[in-house]
């Protein structure tokens, strides 16, 4: 049997091998190499792709470097969603590597927020946090936090650091034992190229009868669609982290190990394909 803390480090040291290439639009001095990376799904583009920005910027001049920006088929990739995100929405059916295309130039302002620097990653990452524990513990565990205690998860995230970031983290999770369960669940429902970015709605763990709630319940009552009867085909994959969760399995349980380091539960529904 497969213990809670196993779980959460598989979710953490979870990789995705990508390859990034130049867009074809920049201008260089001589041929761009492809650059390869095994990007971690629990992190944001914006802080694990300072070598590949250093390696582009090589064959470029100084004046044609922008802001950099990454694309994947023709979509352009938001940063502020981690990265397993990204690949479960944009590229969960594709075959590895990840082929990312990078941008210096024709920032797509309509679609992307900017993010000149990472402290812009860091404020995002802190105010999702901060909207996780308003759910879960109406904000009393992160408010009872130190200035230092803030620093370390973020710290945590942006330097790999698995224990450093749990040491705090763990106090997120938990819960009085008489409750059974978070406050409301912290959840967000991604489709592919949906125009509403997510769907985000208070949600308890523990029904008004005193029972759990599992995944299956969360769906029913938030995307249907995702659960057919037993009569029709399925149309949707529902995907967390890489992997399809069983139906059955509680919404707590799910909260408190397959949660992106942000606290939130980021679930993907991937519409199959139609033969």
């Amino acid at each position: 049997m497969t213990d809670d803390r196993d779980v959460l480090r598989d979710v953490w040291f979870g990789r995705i091998p990508t390859c990034f290439t130049l867009s074809q639009d920049e201008i260089t001095e001589r041929e761009a190499e492809p650059y390869y990376l095994l990007l971690p799904r629990v992190s944001y583009l914006m802080l694990v792709t300072d070598k590949a920005k250093k390696h582009f910027q090589k064959v470029m001049r100084q004046e044609d470097v922008g802001e950099m920006w990454f694309e994947y088929e023709g979509v352009p990739l938001k940063w502020h969603y981690p990265i397993g995100l990204l690949f479960d929405l944009h590229a969960s059916s594709t075959a590895l590597p990840w082929n990312i295309i990078v941008h210096f130039k024709n920032f797509p302002e309509s679609e992307l927020l900017h993010c000149l620097t990472k402290d812009a990653v860091e404020a995002h990452f802190m105010s999702c946090i901060k909207e996780a524990d308003a759910l879960k513990h109406k904000s009393q565990v992160i408010n009872e936090m130190q200035k230092k205690d803030h620093k370390q998860l973020w710290m945590g995230l942006q330097n790999d650091k698995f224990d450093q970031f749990w040491a705090i983290n763990r106090k997120l999770m938990e819960y009085p034992t008489e409750e059974g369960g978070f406050r409301y669940i912290p959840f967000r429902i991604y489709q592919p190229l949906n125009e509403r970015p997510f769907i985000q709605k208070l949600f308890r763990p523990i029904s008004s009868e005193g029972h759990p709630h599992n995944l299956g319940d969360l769906l029913k009552e938030m995307f249907p669609a995702a659960v057919p009867p037993e009569d029709m085909e399925k149309q949707y994959q529902v995907v967390i982290h890489g992997i399809e969760p069983m139906l059955e399995t509680p919404v707590q349980w799910l909260s408190e190990h397959l949660s992106y380091p942000d606290n939130f539960l980021h679930i993907s529904i991937i519409p199959l394909p139609r033969d």
